[in-house]
């Protein structure tokens, strides 16, 4: 796989370059080894050194080890814990700064780039994609670790108790296990073209249905049927192929799963006859059933989805991100009619999570003025968080067109701050900002206290010490400081008392420049210009005023928000 080969170099570079965490790793795994050893180990002896050999009290005795051997098991898990931040920050990190770069270099390569959505998406990239990544490499390094070090838990005290017993389980393991593997790279190719095609044909009939009257009047209905049509069969066949590797897949992880207990059953009378004893067998059975078989299903099952997401990821980030395709032009008012651009302007956008899903927006059309304060109310999963997905550039309309002018920063709920100095979290969208310029921000947002309280802005913070809303006010003061033309707020005073919310927002109003809020809380939608009530395709845009006589969601809205205001 390109992807693959491309990822693999940088990713071994990032593991030489953490070898003390990894033998940190290392060494907490290898008291789950220890567990697993004890487990079917005890039972075994349990078994033959005592009840069977009318000794309770020994067998009670081992069962007894066995038993510890679950407190080490708990042990490993909360060193394990503690030495995976060592691997999974810097890895955000790393890719934090690169996505940086790449945005730079291509705003300094090509300053129209810098205006482009593809901008927007590079800094939207900084709190999605990274977090994506960070997830998936902690599932898949937490997954792979336990495997390995069970398995040689498992298999050495297989062993122990009688060699034979590794002669028959380890074969059937193995196969199972080359099976799987044999199937990631094919169907990851085939997953990759599956959406290159969806999304053709998304692009394709978001193009049809915005140009439909125009097909019918020159009789191209024909010719645009047959080119969707292709499509569409291309799409199917893959969707096929794709379902007929996963058949394999699901074969690989049966045969990994329940082969190597099917032959140590078909085995026991060899083995029986051979001198293994009735413990050993139950023994070699507690490993494979309580330890081995369920840590393969676990990694078999992160592997085939994190590791995929996490390779896409990844590549995304080892190359710098392509310019989006371009958007159809569409005609403007002469600039005597209109001087100043809109901040954002949407016409009839939809959008849906998939082919066949129901839209989140359907038809929505907005504009959003320059220095407009505009607040976005609805119900959970109306899609307000999408509507700021779409500005940003992160996600590309299923139909309809979305126009920015500039590059917006969007804060998510889940502020992101990382391990270093207060002044490079405040100047993290603005690396040139003078003093003057990051003071003018502490002081609108009145961060001082808090950057007293963390060591002054030369102080190196720990982002795992900082609350949810410590977090939230540096990254409003990195808001402020950025150059960003239309701020966009996802719930990003969530974890601010009402006081302390309705001062920042008030600086970032003043501030010059468009602000977007999603409201959490009635008294935000009161101070907005306007308010955006989004509801299904009956979305309407007015001022608060105006809106409790016009919505009856909004007026529902404002009554359970009411008692949250007071």
């Amino acid at each position: 796989m390109t992807a693959a080969r491309r990822v693999r170099p940088e990713a071994r570079r990032f593991l030489r370059r953490r070898k003390r965490d990894l033998l940190r790793l290392a060494a907490w795994s290898l008291l789950e080894s220890a567990h697993t050893f004890l487990g079917g180990y005890g039972v075994a002896r349990a078994l033959d050194d005592g009840f069977l050999a009318g000794r309770t009290g020994t067998g009670l005795l081992w069962l007894t080890v066995a038993a510890a051997g679950t407190l080490l098991g708990g042990l490993a898990v909360r060193g394990v814990f503690g030495g995976l931040a060592g691997l999974v920050e810097p890895l955000r990190d790393g890719l934090v700064r690169r996505a940086v770069s790449h945005a730079l270099d291509a705003a300094v390569a090509d300053p129209a780039r810098a205006e482009s959505a593809a901008g927007g998406a590079a800094v939207s990239r900084l709190t999605h994609q990274t977090e994506i990544a960070r997830d998936s490499f902690a599932g898949l390094v937490l997954t792979a670790r336990s495997f390995v070090f069970t398995a040689l838990g498992a298999l050495l005290g297989m062993a122990a108790l009688e060699p034979a017993l590794t002669l028959v389980v380890l074969p059937p393991l193995l196969l199972g296990l080359g099976m799987f593997l044999a199937t990631l790279a094919p169907m990851a190719a085939v997953q990759r073209a599956f959406l290159d095609a969806d999304e053709a044909l998304s692009a394709r009939v978001g193009a049809v249905g915005a140009g439909l009257r125009d097909v019918v009047a020159c009789g191209g209905e024909r010719h645009v049927a047959a080119e969707a049509g292709r499509l569409i069969d291309a799409e199917a066949r893959l969707s096929r192929r794709l379902a007929r590797w996963a058949a394999v897949r699901t074969l690989a992880l049966g045969a990994a799963g329940r082969l190597p207990v099917v032959a140590l059953l078909l085995a026991t009378p060899w083995l029986l006859r051979g001198g293994v004893t009735a413990g050993a067998l139950l023994g070699a059975l507690t490993y494979l059933v309580q330890a081995l078989l369920p840590a393969l299903d676990a990694l078999m099952t992160a592997v085939g989805a994190a590791g995929t997401r996490l390779l896409v990821v990844l590549e995304r980030f080892t190359d710098p991100p392509a310019d989006p395709p371009a958007r159809p032009a569409r005609p403007r008012p002469p600039a005597l009619l209109r001087p100043v651009p809109p901040a954002a302007e949407l016409r009839g956008v939809t959008f849906a999570y998939g082919p066949g899903a129901r839209p989140v927006l359907d038809g929505l059309d907005l504009v959003v003025e320059p220095g407009e304060h505009l607040a976005v109310v609805g119900p959970s999963g109306i899609g307000k968080s999408t509507l700021t997905a779409l500005l940003a550039g992160l996600l590309a309309p299923t139909g309809g067109t979305v126009a920015v002018t500039g590059v917006p920063a969007l804060l998510p709920q889940q502020a992101y701050v990382f391990t270093g100095t207060v002044l490079d979290n405040l100047r993290y969208l603005r690396p040139d900002a003078t003093p003057a310029q990051v003071q003018r921000a502490v002081d609108a947002l009145g961060l001082a206290p808090l950057i007293r309280r963390l060591g002054g802005q030369d102080a190196v913070i720990d982002p795992r010490r900082l609350s949810h809303g410590e977090r939230q006010r540096l990254a409003l003061g990195r808001a402020y400081l950025s150059p960003a033309p239309l701020l966009l707020l996802d719930e990003a005073t969530c974890h601010l008392d009402p006081d302390t919310e309705e001062h920042a927002e008030r600086a970032l109003a003043d501030r010059p420049g468009t602000l977007l809020v999603v409201a959490h809380r009635i008294s935000s939608a009161v101070r907005a210009d306007r308010v955006l009530v989004l509801d299904g395709d009956r979305a309407q845009c007015a001022p608060h005023d105006e809106l409790l006589t016009r919505s009856q969601l909004y007026r529902d809205l404002v009554g359970l928000w009411q008692p949250d205001a007071a």
